[in-house]
């Protein structure tokens, strides 16, 4: 099966309310996407969200090496030859992991749809649903409170809280949550690496003291510092969730050999795509660390992808993927069916099952 062309489009998503983290503040989802044709007449599809914060990738860089890096290595490319095939996109540059895991996506659509099965059958088959958490944005404590109570009416029961804008309100954000909606509720913390590894330790520790039963705490400090993760790790009793510390499987090695975390949380725009995602989930079940599969704030098609590979592996414990249900507006025509807490791919529908993205400009080069 072979790539005779490549769509590259953009699409502006606003949310239902402002997504606020100690990195950033958003007020829209904005997504490349990417079509690719092949001579069969199959069609495949991928996004990649711009996450400057994190990736390092904006719009104007992901399009740049989407047109200028893969496009010339895609088109005319023979997917019945995978291995070579990513190999050779994964070694033509480095980082960009949110471009190429857009590729990877259409990529692995058009193999299952080859195949005429769902993604997830293609990857391992274990299950067609996931379930996840709501992540509910660093504010006031009284707006975090009414989010949580919203987020419960709607049929979650996990919730993932952000903190570390100040780290004396985060004790009073996550005390008032947790009294607001009870202990049956699953509440962790992700502070997006904005705490000092002393100061993440005080900081647990109290939560730790207050019986606030904290499922984990994701990335309290700097992605890079892997010395004070892991310091962090083997001072507190509460697990510790990897996210932006764990790019590549050699991230994971390195991760698990020093012990510096409890958990991987895997994210296809991380990793660039599926392909190396599953190395990353290999090293860590090998190792006996378990991964959630998370994503950043990005359209269905991308949430649909990393649904498909959760919902193949027995080893995924948790998911992240709540991105859907903070947006306002939906798109995509077809891919995961999105019920609240609840993501249900179809038995039936080919690949990732995406049928159409509306509203999208489709740019020329």
């Amino acid at each position: 099966m072979k790539i005779v062309d490549i769509l590259i489009g953009k699409i502006k998503i606003p949310l239902k309310r402002p997504f606020k983290t100690a990195l950033r503040t958003v007020y829209f989802a904005e997504d490349i996407i990417v079509k690719l044709l092949t001579r069969s007449g199959l069609v495949g599809y991928g996004s990649a969200a711009p996450t400057l914060a994190i990736t390092g990738e904006s719009s104007d860089s992901i399009i740049s090496c989407l047109v200028n890096n893969l496009k010339p290595k895609i088109i005319g490319a023979d997917l019945s030859n995978l291995e070579k095939v990513m190999n050779d996109l994964h070694s033509s540059f480095v980082n960009n992991t949110s471009a190429l895991a857009a590729v990877d996506m259409a990529f692995y659509d058009l193999l299952a749809q080859s195949l005429n099965l769902p993604l997830y059958k293609y990857l391992g088959g274990y299950h067609n649903l996931v379930f996840t958490d709501l992540t509910i944005s660093a504010n006031s404590p009284e707006v975090m409170v009414a989010d949580s109570l919203i987020a419960l009416d709607e049929g979650f029961q996990d919730l993932k809280l952000k903190l570390g804008l100040n780290p004396s309100l985060d004790f009073v954000r996550v005390q008032a949550v947790r009294t607001a909606v009870g202990n049956k509720v699953k509440i962790s913390l992700d502070a997006n690496q904005a705490w000092g590894a002393k100061e993440a330790v005080r900081i647990i520790r109290r939560f730790e003291k207050l019986n606030l039963n904290i499922e984990f705490v994701e990335q309290p400090v700097k992605a890079k510092k892997l010395s004070d993760l892991r310091y962090v790790t083997q001072n507190v009793e509460t697990d510790i969730l990897a996210d932006e510390s764990v790019f590549s499987p050699y991230d994971a090695l390195q991760l698990i050999h020093h012990k510096a975390c409890d958990l991987l949380n895997i994210k296809l725009a991380k990793a660039g795509g599926i392909f190396n995602a599953t190395k990353i989930l290999n090293i860590a079940e090998a190792a006996g660390v378990e991964c959630i599969v998370g994503c950043m704030l990005e359209s269905q098609i991308s949430v649909t992808a990393a649904a498909h590979f959760a919902a193949a592996k027995k080893s995924i414990v948790r998911c992240d993927l709540d991105s859907p249900s903070l947006l306002a507006e939906n798109p995509i025509v077809g891919g995961a069916v999105v019920e609240a807490n609840t993501l249900t791919l179809s038995e039936t529908d080919a690949g990732l099952g995406i049928k159409e993205v509306l509203n999208v400009e489709y740019l020329k080069f």
